[in-house]
């Protein structure tokens, strides 16, 4: 394969069904990348002491496509040796242990796919309007990301 057919690709996905670790990390394989790091984000059964029973997340879909798009083409100036990048964000109800986001970027060497990882979820969750909303056994909170930069603009 020539490298030119190989042309640097961003999949970018907002679903409600399951996410797939494998179909996420294959989306970035390449024959010219020795890496492919992934980040997955998983639902826990616990926050600040009260049992999470599940989480729920809304977006503004085409916003947050738009974030999405804006964080791969940073992360191409940044480091400009990544080939493809893949960013699955899961909506509505996500269960315990499963994935509400998958990260995956390959690149020709460890240290720049972990570290576009790394920029790609920190960014996505200061940036990207995507919301959630922690159910617990008898009441419900909205979570807003530490990182969020429209939340703490207000406080």
């Amino acid at each position: 394969m020539d490298e030119s057919e190989d042309v640097p690709k961003d999949f970018i996905k907002l679903k409600s069904e399951k996410l797939s670790v494998d179909e996420v990390s294959e989306l970035v394989i390449s024959p010219y990348c020795g890496a492919v790091s992934l980040f997955i984000g998983t639902t826990r059964n616990n926050f600040e002491g009260k049992k999470v029973v599940h989480l729920e997340y809304e977006a503004y879909t085409s916003m947050a496509e738009s974030e999405i798009k804006k964080i791969c083409r940073d992360v191409r100036q940044k480091w400009p040796s990544i080939k493809h990048i893949a960013v699955h964000h899961r909506l509505g109800v996500v269960p315990i242990t499963e994935a509400s986001v998958i990260i995956a970027v390959s690149s020709p060497h460890r240290a720049e796919s972990l570290e576009a990882v790394t920029y790609c979820i920190n960014t996505l969750k200061a940036s990207v309007p995507i919301w959630k909303k922690e159910i617990y056994e008898d009441e419900y909170s909205w979570k807003e990301n530490k990182e969020c930069f429209w939340a703490n603009s207000e406080k």
